[in-house]
């Protein structure tokens, strides 16, 4: 049986060269990198909340519900996604052709995820506006004052 060397040990034991480049591996490599860059593109998770909520469709019905999305963007969107193995793409080969996009298994496994983001959104959302609405009253009751002091 063969056993490692913890990373600290197995990159002192390498040339110099090897362990920079162990230690960059190392320090950018984190468990959520890939997922959370393929949710980081624009619009992703606009399209998967979509096909969660509204369940599957086709284009037309996607791009009106994404609201402001080009065709081309969805379009390649979709490609990503579809690659990444969380939608899939449906054709069947009528006149005119129908296309309809669904979430994978794979890609239903995020809602949790998803509904955890959601829920931190709108609180954070509220939390946001009603400090703005405290920075409001607070202005406003400062030009009050100044406008009291003034008029003595």
């Amino acid at each position: 049986m063969t056993t490692l060397a913890p990373p600290s040990v197995a990159a002192s034991a390498a040339t110099p060269t090897d362990a920079t480049t162990a230690q960059a591996k190392e320090s950018v490599t984190c468990p959520m990198d890939f997922i959370l860059r393929m949710l980081m593109g624009p619009w992703t998770t606009y399209i998967l909340y979509n096909l969660r909520t509204h369940g599957p469709q086709r284009f037309g019905e996607l791009k009106r519900r994404v609201s402001g999305i080009s065709a081309k963007m969805l379009t390649e969107r979709l490609r990503t996604l579809e690659g990444a193995a969380l939608v899939k793409r449906d054709y069947e080969p009528t006149i005119p052709p129908k296309v309809t996009y669904s979430l994978t298994k794979r890609g239903g496994e995020l809602d949790g995820v998803m509904d955890r983001l959601a829920e931190i959104a709108i609180r954070w959302e509220a939390e946001d506006a009603a400090k703005r609405a405290g920075r409001a009253v607070e202005a406003k009751a400062s030009e009050k004052l100044t406008e009291l002091r003034a008029a003595e």
